[in-house]
């Protein structure tokens, strides 16, 4: 069975058993039990439920598995013959999540 959820502003197709890097869970450790209830769209086939804009009833559990942070990001302006160049770096906070059941 699948599902498209939402979650941290994003849109994903998700299995059993997927993992997933999505934005940092603010306030969660590794092990906690995640509820994503919003749930877009589940099923397969002539079983599928579509939401208008979410599947009422419909949760998916997920476990965090960890939260770390994602590779680093150079960004580097320049404009050319004005002596202006400025460097800065972003890593983003990211959580690493474990699709464990889809129900409706």
């Amino acid at each position: 069975m699948k599902a498209i959820i939402e979650t941290q502003g994003q849109q994903l197709i998700v299995h059993e058993g997927d993992i997933l890097f999505v934005n940092r869970y603010a306030g969660s450790q590794a092990g906690d039990i995640i509820n994503l209830d919003k749930v877009l769209f589940v099923g397969e086939g002539t079983r599928a439920k579509i939401g208008a804009p979410y599947v009422d009833g419909a949760v998916v559990k997920a476990t965090l598995l960890e939260n770390k942070r994602g590779k680093k990001i150079r960004v580097f302006k320049k404009k050319r013959r004005q002596g202006y160049e400025r460097r800065r770096g972003h890593r983003q906070e990211l959580s690493v999540i474990k699709i464990e059941s889809i129900s409706v």
